[in-house]
């Protein structure tokens, strides 16, 4: 949630935040109508229960006909009292309803727009001419068939259209690059956390997500409970309801775990092959910080994402995403998008979002701050952050961008060792 106290008093800047999103600028009046509203209603409330209580103590020593004219009284004021009790509750539950609506406010130089309006920041490395080198690129999934790396056929038998076997050197291929990912994770003062992949409603929402009508989620509805997308669902809601010491810095974890999407709003696009799937394996970081701290921890997050992409060499680009299309918790997201050869462009392989206090409010997570003098203070909302470190989408840029003209696929040299010191993967 944003701070809706800083809405009120700064209006101007949250509707500039909806006119970059393209999104609807009357919501910032009805938040600040609707915080009025109950404080009216609240006041009312307690305006009538103080009467009552005053009431209370004239009815004790009143006598005869005065008591029961005081009587008469009580009873119509505690009808009021209840009736104003009652708008009170509805007044609150409508502007729980509206701010819970309401997205992250955006940074300054978030890109205003949509899809495309994205703004790409730079280009590292330069895709191959393998026309120069005398052949023509083949796909991933042709790639992964040849070497046994993938099989769809069969993933399509056991359970449905955009499920897959990842078999050999495929399993090999993915299991090796997590572990590198976990490795310069830890080198980086990351936490390992393999975390649960089932949430309840208050985690899925909490972190952002719109669990009534979002239709790229799994439900269990038998147990109330949903799929996750990405870890970092999970390792938000670790520290719902409390409050944090981050005397000594940051608190980073890497989440190692299964993620689900439906896919609903992809039908047609991207069925061949596994860059866009129900199921896949994804290292993300997840930071807990303080809120003063969140964009410089936002940079590194992009920098240990590129610093991943160069040790796989592959050529890719990085881009500021438009405000339209951050979700409701981001207020900056920059995507790193890696070349795939056989499409001619890039793909987005990596993401990383500054959610700043947005998620911890929507959680209650906290932090102590300390005074001057050394004495506790106040708690403050803490910043969250996440990124994508690798997952398994990866695999169709490494397959296509180190294939070689005999059908063989190049190990990058810093995956080597995670593969026995394997070199090149060879076709069967």
């Amino acid at each position: 949630m944003i701070d809706i106290k800083d809405l009120i008093e700064n209006p101007e800047k949250y509707r500039s935040s909806q006119r970059a999103r393209g999104a609807d600028e009357s919501a910032v009046d009805a938040l600040v109508a609707a915080s009025e509203a109950r404080a009216a209603a609240i006041t009312e409330f307690e305006s009538l229960r103080a009467q009552q209580k005053a009431f209370g103590k004239k009815v004790a020593t009143a006598q005869g006909a005065q008591k029961q004219q005081l009587l008469t009284e009580v009873k119509q004021l505690a009808e009021d009292v209840k009736t104003a009790e009652a708008a009170s509750g509805e007044a609150q539950q409508s502007l729980r309803r509206l701010h819970a609506a309401f997205p992250n406010l955006i940074h300054k130089g978030v890109p205003a727009g949509g899809e495309d309006d994205s703004v790409v920041l730079r280009s590292e490395g330069a895709p191959r001419d393998f026309a120069a080198e005398g052949f023509t690129p083949k796909d991933h999934l042709e790639l992964a068939e040849s070497v046994r790396a993938v099989d769809m056929e069969r993933g399509a038998k056991v359970s449905g259209s955009r499920f897959y076997f990842l078999t050999g050197i495929g399993a090999r291929l993915e299991l090796a690059m997590m572990q590198m990912g976990l490795d310069q994770a830890l080198q980086a003062g990351f936490t390992p956390v393999i975390p649960p992949t089932l949430v309840r409603p208050e985690t899925m929402a909490g972190t952002g997500f719109d669990v009534n009508h979002d239709d790229d989620i799994y439900r269990l509805e038998r147990d109330d409970l949903y799929l996750v997308g990405t870890s970092e669902v999970a390792l938000a809601g670790y520290h719902a309801d409390e409050i944090l010491d981050l005397a000594d810095g940051p608190e980073r974890m890497a989440g190692w775990s299964t993620c689900y999407r439906r896919e609903a709003g992809s039908h047609g696009k991207d069925t061949r092959g596994i860059l866009r799937v129900h199921q896949f394996n994804k290292l993300e970081m997840f930071i807990y910080c303080a809120a003063q701290d969140a964009e410089a921890e936002h940079h590194r997050l992009l920098a240990w994402e590129e610093q991943m992409l160069a040790k796989m060499e592959l050529p890719y680009r990085v881009v500021d995403i438009a405000a339209g299309d951050l979700g409701l918790s981001a207020a900056r997201k920059f995507d790193c998008e890696a070349w795939v050869p056989s499409q001619n462009t890039y793909r987005e392989l990596t993401s990383t979002s500054d959610c700043t206090t947005f998620q911890a409010r929507r959680l209650n997570i906290r932090q102590r701050t300390i005074t001057e003098d050394g004495t506790k203070g106040p708690t403050t909302p803490v910043a969250t952050l996440n990124g994508t470190l690798a997952t398994t989408r990866w695999l169709v840029a490494i397959l296509e961008n180190h294939q070689q003209a005999d059908g063989s696929v190049r190990v990058p040299a810093a995956l080597r060792p995670y593969l026995g010191g394997l070199e090149v993967i060879q076709p069967h």
